[in-house]
């Protein structure tokens, strides 16, 4: 599928007209971020894994947004580089979040190369972007033991990984939703589990966080 606008340009219009909502705020990476309901549950489950390893494995999380979770998941980690597409999201977060073991980069996840980590973090990244741009970053996934990946889909059977265009929409509305593991991704993993799930009210779908063992 052709992408008719840059996603970087897409996503840094999203912030600017507050598109995910979050008016009152200078970014908001909507409410997959800031829903306790969502959010906490997602907190825990990570935290309990990163405690497993000793809060020693160093965490490269993709999409990281403004912030407003990976800041729990930070002192789980031997270090942690937060990364996003939106070159003024990312120097807001420099400069409102600082730790000795924290470092952000803006880079474009399916073009730039990424850091050296033994965990990856994508949550709610993945279904706002096309098949071609997912399939560019399956690709440089092969190289980093864990992968904590969380998509919203729907409930039930749907079909994976129906093509979009990448910007604030997702596969939803078309009854799909992303799966790394089925065609035309076919990530070829060693071991999977979920982590957290969260069925949202009104027949809107499922957050399930998954872990990929490589």
């Amino acid at each position: 599928m052709k992408q008719p606008w840059p996603t970087k340009a897409a996503m840094t219009q999203i912030y600017e007209q507050h598109l995910w909502g979050g008016k009152s705020f200078d970014f908001y990476s909507g409410e997959g971020s800031h829903n306790s309901e969502i959010a906490i549950p997602y907190i825990e489950a990570v935290t309990s894994f990163l405690k497993s390893h000793n809060n020693n494995l160093v965490v490269c999380d993709l999409g990281c947004g403004d912030f407003n979770i990976g800041k729990h998941l930070t002192k789980h980690s031997k270090t942690y580089i937060a990364v996003d597409i939106v070159d003024n999201l990312i120097k807001r977060n420099k400069t409102k979040f600082k730790e000795d073991h924290l470092e952000f980069q803006c880079l474009d996840i399916a073009k730039d190369k990424l850091p050296t980590a033994d965990c990856i973090i994508l949550r709610q990244v993945l279904q706002h972007l096309s098949n071609t741009e997912i399939q560019s970053v399956i690709k440089k996934l092969k190289h980093y033991k864990y992968i904590i990946l969380t998509e919203h889909i729907p409930n039930g059977s749907f079909t994976p990984n129906n093509d979009i265009i990448s910007g604030q929409g997702i596969r939803l509305k078309h009854n799909s939703g992303v799966d790394i593991l089925k065609s035309p991704f076919n990530l070829k993993v060693n071991k999977t589990s979920i982590l957290n799930k969260v069925v949202l009210a009104e027949n809107k779908g499922q957050i399930v966080t998954t872990l990929h063992t490589l």
